[in-house]
């Protein structure tokens, strides 16, 4: 933990970006821990969203370039039942982006964006909006508490 501590800025954002990947880790500690020893709140938040978000969008790009494989291989839907799906997460599942930073599920519904083929910056916009949002709550409950 020291260690990432000491290197601050860059230590949040890699770890911001590694947690919104497929790699099982989180990054609200570091971002919790920094602001407990005095870190500019508006830049922390800023660089955890920064590097969560790109992060995701790795995810998303994994989703497009992976995609045909996913659902020609592994998944094979019939045609009806892809378009259907495209038709559904295009109406409403797209709006599930702003739950991205859900632990669990949300690198899975990055993933879908990218099958799906969810406009990119429909994707960056929901995406950045979510996780700012969480970054920013709790940097303000953290700060309330001191």
């Amino acid at each position: 933990m020291e260690i990432l501590l000491q290197y601050g800025y860059p230590a949040l954002f890699l770890l911001s970006f590694l947690a919104a990947t497929v790699i099982p880790l989180g990054s609200e500690w570091l971002l919790l821990a920094m602001l407990l020893k005095g870190a500019d709140p508006v830049l922390a938040v800023a660089v955890a969203t920064a590097g969560n978000t790109l992060g995701a969008c790795t995810t998303y790009w994994i989703g497009i370039k992976g995609g045909p494989f996913l659902v020609g291989r592994v998944l094979r839907p019939g045609d009806r039942e892809l378009a259907r799906a495209r038709r559904l997460y295009d109406r409403y599942g797209s709006w599930s982006l702003l739950f991205s930073w859900l632990p669990v599920v949300g690198d899975p519904l990055c993933l879908v964006g990218g099958v799906l083929g969810v406009r990119p910056v429909k994707f960056v916009v929901l995406v950045l909006v979510g996780k700012l949002a969480r970054y920013a709550a709790l940097s303000l409950v953290t700060l309330q508490v001191l």
